[in-house]
This record gives structure tokens, C-alpha cells and sequence, in this order.
């Protein structure tokens, strides 16, 4: 049986779906963008928008009973690949050495509301 997770921490979802779903001890994020969810605006640049982007999914998590150090694996969507490298030192701040999750990143040609970055994730939940 799944459940749908929802926290106000996190920005409402901008179409049909949820901002997260839980299925046993399964949980995986919707694309989460770096909208702020006080303001409902994004910050300026892609490190930025990358720690927006993993709060925003840290938020979810946390709300479904897990945290970031539950994260299996990752997804990373990219307005332009040479961000790759500042997403990447903003990336490793939510994750323990060690303790990275598997993750694919790639460059897509483009994101809703003209992100640099969107991130999803698949956690399971202690």
C-alpha cells in the first residue's frame, strides 16, 4: 500500500503528482526544483539552486520518516552540463563521505519554470 507525502517545508507540486511516496520502507521524490517554498522563487545560481534543490528533497524525507543518509539513489537533471562541477561541491555537503548514494546526472535541454537543476531521489526508510 502506498502513501502520499506531503510537507509545507517543501514547494507544492506544480502539476498531478506528489511530492513524494512512500511504499513499505520505499520512498521516492517527484523532481524536486529549487523553488523556495516561503517565497515560491528560486535563488540565483546553480550552487544555490542545488542546496535548494536537496533541501527541498531533505524536507520530503524527512516528513516520510527517513533522512538523506537513507538515500539509495539519485537523480540529477541539468539545464547545462558545465554546472556539473558547482552542483557537485554543493551535492556532496548532503551526503557523508562514504555514505553516497548511486546517482545518474545528466543534461536535459530544459527544466520547468527554466531551472538549472532539478533532483530526485529513492530512499529507504529505516
Amino acid at each position: 500500500m502506498k502513501q502520499i507525502i506531503s510537507t509545507e517545508k517543501a514547494p507544492a507540486a506544480i502539476g498531478p503528482y506528489a511530492q513524494g511516496v512512500a511504499a513499505g520502507k520505499l520512498i521516492i521524490t517527484s523532481g524536486q526544483l529549487p523553488l523556495d517554498p516561503a517565497t515560491g522563487a528560486f535563488p540565483e545560481g546553480i550552487k544555490e539552486q542545488t542546496r535548494q534543490s536537496l533541501t527541498n528533497v531533505k524536507a520530503i524525507l524527512e516528513e516520510g520518516g527517513a533522512d538523506m543518509k537513507d538515500v539509495i539513489k539519485t537523480t540529477v537533471f541539468l539545464s547545462d552540463m558545465n554546472n556539473f562541477g558547482a552542483m557537485n561541491e554543493v551535492y556532496a555537503e548532503f551526503f557523508g563521505e562514504g555514505g553516497y548514494p548511486s546517482r545518474s546526472a545528466v543534461e536535459v535541454a530544459r527544466l520547468p519554470k527554466d531551472a538549472l537543476v532539478e533532483i530526485e531521489v529513492i530512499a529507504v526508510a529505516p
